[in-house]
């Protein structure tokens, strides 16, 4: 474990934030989840017992594992006192700027000076709230995928301000967390991953818009002739449909660039209440509700 870091708090304990925290307990460190919300703790702590027991029973966590793991999870929704002993910080609060930015400035008052602070934004550059810490050079982006208790890369991402010290400390982290971390060094709206996966998404909606082939084909191009676990409609999908459209609308608010608007046929769909699987419907209908994962037949 480093070294430099035993202490440390997510802020925030949706989807995200929980399943961070439980990739960080599970590496060995003191983790503390804070959020306004002591029904969404509850949540969190039900949703994470039952993701454990399940994988107990699978025979993919030993159980004295996952009651250590449990014992080094804390939960609280007061978010200076949670600061005032962290050594990393990792925000995973909702996607709004006027929120991010009071959690940083809370965090820079009250974190020790040594405290390194973190976004999980997929959107938002941490040079946005950089400035509220009173310590830029210790602030980035650490971006997890969703489902972060699954996937392996991690987006790190600089702003010209913050040090090397903080990325290589952020890097190792990572790293000891068993996931495989990728360094951007510098913002681009869209990190890595969102930009790729965009480009992709971009060119099979034209190609369905147009006639080309159906969305049926393009998903089986992708798996057959690429290699992809899912075609593009699916992993939209799978995401959700307004989480894609709000990448999009974040991506374009930054570049003003025509390529960057969101796709009308993914915001008709969210519109109409289809997000995808979690809906029960998007792109494809699913045959046994939002929990689906087969998709039935087109939409």
């Amino acid at each position: 474990m480093n070294t430099l870091i035993k202490n440390v708090l997510v802020v925030g304990a949706g989807v995200m934030g929980r399943q961070i925290a439980m990739s960080v307990a599970l590496a060995g460190y003191q983790t503390t989840v804070q959020d306004i919300s002591s029904d969404m703790l509850g949540a969190a702590q039900s949703n994470l017992n039952s993701w454990a027991e399940g994988q107990v029973a699978k025979g993919k966590l030993d159980r004295v594992a996952a009651d250590t793991t449990f014992d080094r999870l804390s939960w609280t929704t007061d978010l200076e006192d949670a600061a005032s002993t962290a050594d990393l910080v990792v925000e995973a609060a909702t996607e709004r700027l006027d929120i991010k930015t009071e959690i940083f400035a809370t965090l820079g008052r009250c974190a020790p000076p040594h405290a390194i602070l973190t976004t999980n934004s997929s959107t938002l550059g941490s040079s946005k709230v950089a400035g509220a810490t009173n310590r830029p050079d210790k602030v980035c982006n650490l971006h997890f995928f969703n489902p972060a208790l699954v996937m392996k890369c991690v987006e790190v991402v600089r702003h010209e301000g913050t040090s090397q010290g903080t990325a290589d400390t952020v890097l190792e982290f990572a790293r000891r967390l068993g996931k495989q971390p990728v360094l951007l060094a510098r913002e681009i709206p869209g990190f890595i991953a969102n930009r790729l996966m965009g480009a992709l998404q971009h060119e099979a909606l034209a190609l369905a818009g147009a006639g080309i082939a159906t969305k049926e084909d393009i998903d089986i191009t992708a798996r057959a002739a690429l290699g992809h676990p899912m075609g593009p409609f699916e992993l939209m999908d799978m995401i959700g449909l307004d989480v894609i459209d709000f990448i999009a609308q974040a991506i374009h608010a930054e570049t003003r660039q025509d390529v960057d608007k969101p796709d009308p046929t993914v915001a008709a769909l969210v519109a109409q209440g289809m997000l995808g699987r979690k809906s029960g419907a998007g792109f494809y209908v699913y045959g046994h509700g939002p929990a689906s994962s087969t998709p039935r037949k087109s939409t």
